[in-house]
């Protein structure tokens, strides 16, 4: 699995100003305001792009960055790398009027400097995604964008309690460690993994003391000894040959959740499809867990 452990900055809305720009605060800290409706959008992060979609603002979107492949539309989309080596020449090509982007992207600044306007949008948490799509709605100057992002919102709320009842009960309460990422990366309490997990009934072993994605110890996983174990089915190839690990009631138990790649890119991104995630963990622990 991969994902994103930088850290994001406060809870700002955005403002519709009374010349009908919309000015917001982004996750550098910094104010833009957004004169008239954006027709050209590019995103660099996957989830931005599908809350984009999710709004109804999908045939605005002329580019993405290359792990975006939902909804189906974005495939034909063209694919303009990723955080580190994003096709600066290819993107400036498209005649974007607006940029959304992940606050730890190298070109950010770049883009500015040639007049185009950027918006750094990172969310961690489920407050963060909030914020994020009523952001973008904004952005986009999209009619009644309050009520739409309501709605959308409301719409993934409804869907987690959803899918919070179909949790079996012997399941609840059961300690769990979330492996989001290679080299110990754990899903925290903290981060919108956790808290789908919190929202299942599960009992995450990495508190949010610890940050929302820690880079925790080998050792710190074999002491909290999870009952279940979530991660990706590569990583679950070493896990009998990992130092003490054989102990981990987890492992004794069989009680071992893999996602495959394509179910990690709808677990590891904070956007709309956090109900498909949670789908996907109560589903493995219906398997774990027949009642």
């Amino acid at each position: 699995m991969a994902c994103l452990f930088s850290h994001l900055s406060g809870a700002q809305t955005g403002a519709q100003t009374p010349t009908g720009s919309f000015s917001l605060t982004d996750d550098r800290g910094r104010m833009v305001v957004i004169d008239k409706a954006p027709q050209r959008v590019v995103t660099l992060l996957p989830s931005l792009g599908e809350i984009v979609c999710e709004l109804k603002a999908c045939e605005r979107l002329v580019g993405v960055d290359r792990y975006s492949n939902w909804p189906e539309r974005v495939k034909s989309l063209p694919k303009l790398g990723g955080l580190d080596d994003t096709q600066l020449e290819s993107l400036v090509k498209l005649k974007p009027d607006l940029v959304l982007l992940a606050r730890s992207s190298r070109v950010t600044q770049r883009l500015e400097a040639m007049g185009i306007q950027v918006v750094a949008l990172e969310p961690q948490n489920q407050a963060d995604m909030q914020r994020v799509i009523q952001l973008i709605a904004g952005a986009l100057h999209l009619s009644n964008a309050p009520d739409r992002s309501a709605m959308l919102w409301q719409s993934i709320q409804r869907k987690l309690d959803a899918a919070a009842a179909h949790v079996p009960k012997s399941a609840q309460g059961a300690r769990i460690y979330f492996e989001a990422g290679s080299g110990y990366f754990a899903a925290g309490e903290a981060s919108y993994i956790g808290e789908t997990l919190k929202r299942l009934g599960l009992v995450n072993v990495v508190g949010a003391n610890m940050g929302a994605f820690p880079q925790v110890n080998p050792e710190f996983v074999v002491k909290a000894n999870p009952q279940i174990i979530f991660m990706g089915e590569r990583a679950t190839t070493d896990l009998q040959a990992r130092p003490g690990w054989g102990r981990i009631e987890a492992l004794q138990q069989h009680k071992i959740c893999s996602f495959t790649p394509v179910q990690s890119d709808i677990i590891v991104r904070s956007g709309p499809r956090i109900p498909e995630a949670a789908e996907l963990m109560v589903a493995c622990l219906q398997r774990m867990y027949p009642e």
